[in-house]
């Protein structure tokens, strides 16, 4: 037999099965459009959930930081659920940091506010329930103040002498994935946690003398941090206009 009957053959045997693999599905598609047809469409899911303004604060971070000594952070927490389980969502505060060492002393002040979203990963059992397990995502920005520097170079030659580092102020921008969960305890009251890996995007910009920590990210020397917070949450509620919210089984 030829190359070309060989040829022939497999081009006949290929039409031939990819004929036959289509028609059912073609069938198919047909029967499911003549169906879909006299079927009315299925009507919108309402989201009765309402509205809610849940306001934070982490417990976490002041209790670690006064245990480390020479750094400060505090932290505020925000989020409004929009729809579908998803929630707008901020983070904002402040912190300070000192670098005390025999041969370099200097400080950082700085403040920063984290926004995105949440998104529920929950069912819920009812529009009142507001329990969450959550993921989400998180865009941070830092303004930054370092004081002016002193140091010693030390030199056994030359002998020891003193210099010291202009002062400067400089941004940090991030970007965050976080995970967790929050529960409500109370009727409006809250406790949570969250874990957060963040990843710095301008860390170029102060490495002559990177801030020991910044408040809302980290190690200041670090191009990648995780983070941990507890927050203590109280949620304001409203529902929707015209719409009676009604727990499930009442």
């Amino acid at each position: 037999m030829s190359l070309r009957s060989i040829c022939a053959y497999i081009s006949i045997l290929s039409i031939s099965l990819v004929a036959l693999l289509s028609s059912p599905a073609l069938y198919a598609q047909a029967d499911t459009a003549a169906t879909d047809s006299t079927q009315a469409p299925k009507p919108k899911k309402k989201d009765l959930a309402g509205h809610q303004l849940c306001l934070g604060v982490d417990i976490f971070h002041p209790i670690i930081n006064n245990i480390i000594g020479n750094q400060t952070g505090y932290e505020f927490a925000a989020d409004y659920y929009l729809h579908n389980e998803y929630y707008f969502a901020g983070e904002g505060g402040w912190g300070s940091a000192n670098v005390n060492y025999s041969d370099l002393k200097y400080s950082t002040t700085n403040s920063f506010l984290r926004l995105g979203f949440n998104k529920s990963v929950l069912n819920r059992d009812g529009p009142k329930d507001w329990d969450m397990m959550m993921i989400g995502m998180r865009l941070g920005f830092a303004n930054i103040t370092r004081s002016a520097a002193s140091y010693t170079i030390t030199d056994s030659v030359w002998g020891n002498s003193d210099s010291s580092h202009v002062g400067k102020s400089f941004p940090a921008l991030w970007i965050e994935i976080n995970g967790g969960m929050r529960v409500e305890l109370l009727k409006n009251f809250f406790a949570g946690w969250n874990i957060r890996g963040k990843f710095m995007l301008n860390g170029r910009s102060f490495n002559d003398l990177a801030p020991l920590y910044i408040a809302g990210y980290g190690k200041g020397d670090k191009n990648s941090n995780f983070d941990f917070n507890v927050y203590l949450s109280y949620a304001l509620r409203w529902d929707k206009k015209g719409v009676k919210v009604v727990e499930k089984g009442k």
